[in-house]
Formats: structure tokens, sequence, C-alpha cells
């Protein structure tokens, strides 16, 4: 039971309170017309006139230069990669889920990726983390999870703990370990 007192349902907005309410909403944090359409449904009123109102606002954003998928998915992408220091695949991932569409994501990555260096993009990953050379295997499997998750290839992170020093032993103990959850990595950036 929550404390304090029950909210007032809000009233539906009318298509001038729905444009007011994305430009606010497109004020604090940029975002996919997906994303804006999900806010915007929470507020319209039910039925066809609310959907038309969404429709409506979304058209008049999309001609202001507001909203642009393509200039989204372009900052999204460069922000993630120079400053978290992702990989190609975890920036993939999030971008499907803000419901940018398929092709423009191709787009997008080949082109900022294209002259990215994955392994160098990983090392300064783990530099950025402060990320220490593993001492056993339970820490190997830590640190490949990590580099799974910030989006880096398998094959890169085997190579970086190759030069690290990592003994064999360790190393196909990891691959025994991840090889099933890479499998379900790779499908779930599929299903997406």
């Amino acid at each position: 039971m929550p404390f304090g007192r029950p909210k007032k349902p809000r009233a539906p907005l009318n298509a001038a309170g729905l444009y007011n309410y994305a430009v606010g909403a497109l004020g604090r944090q940029m975002r996919t017309e997906a994303e804006l359409k999900r806010l915007m449904k929470l507020r319209a009123e039910p039925g066809e006139v609310g959907n038309a109102h969404i429709e409506a606002v979304l058209e008049k954003l999309c001609e202001q230069g507001y909203l642009n998928d393509a200039t989204f998915a372009e900052t999204y992408a460069r922000l993630r990669r120079e400053h978290e220091k992702l990989g190609e695949r975890r920036v993939r991932q999030n971008l499907k889920q803000k419901g940018v569409a398929p092709e423009l994501i191709d787009e997008t990555l080949e082109a900022g990726y294209a002259h990215i260096n994955e392994e160098t993009q990983a090392r300064e990953f783990i530099e950025k983390r402060r990320l220490k050379k593993p001492e056993n295997e339970k820490e190997s499997a830590r640190l490949m999870r990590r580099l799974v998750t910030a989006g880096f290839s398998v094959g890169v992170i085997y190579k970086i703990l190759r030069q690290w020093d990592v003994p064999d032993e360790m190393l196909m103990a990891l691959e025994n370990l991840e090889e099933p959850n890479a499998d379900l990595a790779a499908d779930v950036g599929d299903e997406v």
C-alpha cells in the first residue's frame, strides 16, 4: 500500500497539450520517435482521436527539426563510443531497444565504427573501468562477462586475455563456461 494521498487520474491532453508535453520531454532528453510516441500514448486520449493527435504532433516535431531518428542514432552511437567506450554490438542492441529502424542502425554503426579497432576500444574500456589483470578463473570469467556485456567479441576478449598471459587452462575453462552465454547474447540481440 503506497503512503500518502492517492493520485488523481490525469486528464487526457489535446493536440496542443501533447505538443507541449513532447517538447518538454525532448528538452529533458533526446528521444526517438518510438520513445516519444510511447510517452505520449500515456497522456493522450484513448482511441482514434488520441492516435491522430499523436501522429500530428510527431509530424510537426519532425518538420521543425526537434525529432530525427537519424540524428539521434548518430549522436547516441558517438557518445557511447567516445565516452563509455562501448562496443558496436552493445550500441546496436541499445538502439534496437529504443525503436530505431534496423536499416538506420546499420548505416549509423557502419559509419561510426568503420575506423574503430575493436581491440583498442576494448582496451580503452578496460582502462576507463580500471579493470585489472585477472588472477584466477573467477576473475577471468568476471572480466569476460563485463567485456561481452560491453559489446565486444569473444575473439577480441581472448586476444586481450592471452596478451595478459592468462594461463591456457583458465582460457579453456572460460571457453566451456562462456560458450552458451555468447550464443544467448547473440540471440537476444537479434530478438530485440
